[in-house]
């Protein structure tokens, strides 16, 4: 009977983890996923973990840059005794290898990271356009032996993504420097006025929708062909998508800081 259960428990783990579409449930809408993890199984099966673990719960959009990209999974979102916001950094899982297999174009997922190629953990980014670096200058294909792409939105998914990136942006500083905001205005924040936890863009869960690991057969993802063709003086800044940089992070009760 035990050697029944192991089994068993080993065959849904299994099935489990080859889920290939996704939901993420947003205050803004949801939107679907089709995860690529017959080429990029490591990172697929990270971002599962992240997800079936709730650690992808309540988390929010931290940063968005029009036209380029909108970043999340890094930092969780509540409200504490006193209704104050609270930003903190999520429970991190081992960094995974990079797995540069597909092409950075519009509507893909990929792993956000620092200098260290391998060093990808829970953020994740949604490409607005082509940034391969085959049409445009962000070159994500190549800088820093490329960003893995590991997922495609499905179906009309990017209109609400859209909906997101039209979201006015405000400077908060550190990792919040590019923060979209609902129903927040310039004169609200002219008047140092704090958002409220429902303006944020919420991530309030991201869950499995088909665990058929052969989803993907039928869409057709855009290769990475340009990974050996790195320019050694491209001068990105990687660093914009580092989630290591802890000195910057604002973490525990929102406070409004600017720029000078």
């Amino acid at each position: 009977m035990h050697k029944k259960l192991v089994l068993i428990a080993l065959t849904l783990f299994t099935a489990f983890c080859n889920a290939t579409i996704v939901e993420f449930q947003t205050n803004q809408g949801n939107f679907r996923v089709n995860l690529f993890d017959n080429d990029t199984p490591e990172t697929v099966n990270n971002f599962l973990m992240y997800a079936t673990s709730e650690r992808y719960d309540n988390v929010i959009i931290h940063r968005s840059a029009p036209g380029f990209v909108i970043q999340g999974g890094g930092f969780s979102i509540s409200t504490d005794t006193n209704d104050e916001i609270r930003i903190e950094q999520i429970d991190t899982l081992p960094p995974i290898i990079n797995e540069p297999v597909f092409s950075n174009v519009r509507g893909t997922i990929a792993m956000a990271k620092s200098s260290d190629p391998n060093s990808a953990t829970s953020q994740w980014f949604f490409n607005l356009e082509d940034n391969s670096g085959a049409v445009s200058n962000a070159n994500l294909d190549t800088q820093n032996e490329g960003f893995t792409v590991f997922g495609q939105v499905i179906d009309d998914g990017m209109d609400v993504v859209d909906q997101i990136a039209a979201l006015e942006v405000y400077n908060f500083g550190g990792t919040l420097g590019q923060l979209p905001l609902i129903d927040y205005t310039t004169e609200d924040y002219a008047d140092d006025v704090t958002p409220l936890e429902e303006q944020f863009v919420i991530i309030h869960s991201v869950v499995v929708i088909d665990a058929d690991p052969d989803t993907a057969e039928g869409l057709d993802p855009v290769r990475n062909t340009l990974i050996n063709e790195v320019d050694e003086e491209d001068d990105f800044d990687t660093g914009s998508f580092g989630y290591a940089l802890i000195s910057l992070l604002i973490l525990g009760t929102l406070r409004r800081r600017k720029f000078q």
